[in-house]
């Protein structure tokens, strides 16, 4: 009996986007609150919807540079995550601390990713 879990991408990316949107939407709407729910909806979708346009990339080189917007917004993702951790909403604890892990993981798979796609673009 295999017991792996298919790995994809793609749903884990869509699961972390809704993950965020559901974040956002339990922030206070204070200024800082609705502040940080302006930059975190944003950077937090991001990578979802980069990485469907990576998938439709006309190159190589578009690949990796879609992967690396990815990239770039998981870690403001992950920085956002952190001041909300830090500021303490009393209703998002639990959910910030599930978000800043999955980003971090994802962080680690897009490294990887574009790495592997950089070797790849050098072999051919």
């Amino acid at each position: 009996m295999n017991t792996t879990e298919k790995f994809d991408l793609e749903d884990r990316l869509t699961k972390f986007a809704v993950m965020i949107s559901n974040l956002v939407e339990s922030l206070p709407n204070t200024l800082s609150g609705k502040y940080l729910a302006g930059q975190l909806i944003r950077s937090g979708i991001s990578p979802a919807l980069n990485y469907g346009e990576a998938k439709s990339a006309e190159s190589p080189n578009d690949f990796i540079h879609k992967l690396k917007i990815a990239l770039k917004e998981l870690r403001e993702t992950f920085i956002a995550l952190k001041i909300i951790k830090q500021k303490r909403y009393e209703k998002v604890v639990v959910l910030t601390d599930q978000s800043i892990k999955e980003c971090n993981e994802l962080i680690c798979i897009f490294v990887k990713c574009i790495q592997t796609a950089e070797q790849n673009k050098k072999k051919t």
